[in-house]
């Protein structure tokens, strides 16, 4: 049986992005993250399928493909993370029961946004091996892909902080959270890169 809150990506877009816009938060802004990421994957896939000929483009499209899974497959978790981490912050004040489950729940969603974040730091090594070998007819396309990837990192480091902010507000351990730090910053030295190629990609076009 699926939860509830379980809102496949598989579902038309209009459909999906019509219950982002509700006041659920499942989906939220850590399953549009990984859309985005999924987004992004989509367009290297393209590059790499345009560069012919090319072995190495053909494996980086291999992978890409299974990047592309793991994004989506990821915003499916985030939004029932995303909807028990709301359920626990709807608890009264009063509920003797309410820290303990935020902070666990807080816990669950920075480790959901960081796996997404694992996934945008792979996405970002293949988008690097394109910007070396792929066709350039395509550098419109992969400037676009390199602009989603930028937002779905960016997405997915915001969410790991305020997540982790919530959690340390709740009296989470510094050493329960250590590994999410070193996550967190990983994550934003990732976007900072993508944010950087993606610039000097769209740069090209200027005249």
């Amino acid at each position: 049986m699926n939860h509830p809150s379980d809102v496949r990506t598989s579902t038309p877009l209009d459909e999906w992005l019509a219950k982002l816009g509700r006041s659920t938060g499942a989906p939220g802004g850590g399953a549009a993250s990984g859309v985005m990421l999924g987004i992004a994957a989509s367009l290297l896939s393209m590059v790499a399928a345009y560069t012919h000929d090319d072995p190495c483009a053909a494996e980086c499209g291999r992978r890409v493909a299974r990047l592309r899974g793991e994004a989506l497959q990821g915003a499916e978790s985030d939004g029932i993370v995303s909807a028990e981490f709301g359920a626990a912050l709807a608890l009264p004040a009063d509920d003797r029961d309410r820290d303990a489950r935020v902070r666990a729940a807080a816990v669950c969603a920075a480790e959901s946004a960081a796996r997404l974040g694992a996934v945008g730091i792979a996405l970002l090594s293949e988008m690097r091996v394109l910007r070396d070998i792929g066709n350039r007819s395509l550098s419109a396309d992969l400037a676009v892909a390199a602009g989603a990837l930028d937002a779905g990192l960016s997405g997915s480091s915001i969410n790991l902080r305020a997540n982790l902010r919530t959690a340390r507000a709740h009296h989470a351990s510094a050493a329960a959270l250590a590994e999410l730090h070193v996550d967190a910053a990983r994550l934003a030295e990732a976007q900072q890169s993508t944010a950087r190629i993606a610039e000097e990609l769209s740069a090209e076009f200027d005249d």
